[in-house]
């Protein structure tokens, strides 16, 4: 296939490289990434200036953009380029249960939720293994077309940060819960101004059996279905209701 692989930590990233170097082994790749780290970009696409695409001498792509600009150029003529397919990462770092919400690397997969097949963010839960989570990427990849998922939807790849041996094996998963993040960061920057850096993530809530955190945590690959439709099925009802007779 004719993949477009982007990421969130940058064209730079150790997890990029890994992740190239394994797929480029059985499909035509083209990267687009942002030229620095954009973590917890989520889906957002800069509508306020123009974005500028700079070849790299490795032969990737970077954009002074977000992880969505980056795929969302990729796909609409940007480069000569018709892709089968998004992937996205090797995140340096989990995306798991709320993190999705907020990850640059799941919103660089969603991006390319319109292509002939499903896109795939991945993303290694450390800091070292970064070549055990690019040969889970490629393994995937071997069936990915095969896979039949409803329209739109992509998938998310957390990978434990453990040698490839040590894998116990694939779960698929539902995402988990957070708690609230911790309190923002009081600072002032050089001219005396009040400023704040964003607290750390909230602790894990839900972690419990059939979650991404725990199929992590016991070792194993979690791979979680996505859909970019949010609406709250299960609450239809209960909103019919609590506007019946209000207009």
């Amino acid at each position: 296939m004719q993949l477009l692989i982007s990421n969130d930590d940058g064209v730079h990233a150790e997890g990029l490289s890994h992740l190239v170097q394994q797929l480029e082994q059985d499909h035509q790749v083209t990267v687009i990434a942002p030229d620095r780290d954009l973590s917890g970009a989520s889906n957002s696409l800069t509508l306020s200036r123009p974005v500028r695409l700079m070849p790299q001498k490795n032969g990737f792509y970077s954009l002074d953009g977000t992880p969505a600009d980056c795929v969302h150029i990729g796909i609409n003529g940007g480069l000569d380029i018709a892709p089968d397919m998004v992937v996205s990462g090797i995140n340096y770092g989990p995306n798991l249960g709320d993190d999705v919400l907020y990850s640059g690397t799941v919103a660089a997969a969603m991006e390319g939720r319109y292509l002939a097949h499903h896109a795939m963010a991945v993303s290694l839960v450390g800091k070292v293994h970064f070549l055990t989570a690019a040969k889970v990427a490629r393994q995937l990849m071997m069936t990915m077309q095969t896979l039949n998922l409803p329209r739109r939807c992509i998938i998310n790849v957390n990978v434990p940060d453990l040698p490839y041996e040590q894998i116990k094996g694939v779960k698929v998963t539902r995402l988990g819960s957070r708690e609230l993040g911790g309190s923002a960061i009081d600072a002032r920057d050089p001219r005396g101004h009040q400023c704040f850096w964003i607290g750390p993530v909230g602790e894990v809530k839900d972690a419990s059996e059939g979650t991404d955190f725990y199929a992590v945590q016991e070792g194993y690959v979690s791979v979680t279905p996505l859909s970019p439709d949010m609406a709250c099925h299960s609450a239809f009802e209960s909103v019919t209701d609590w506007l019946r007779d209000r207009f």
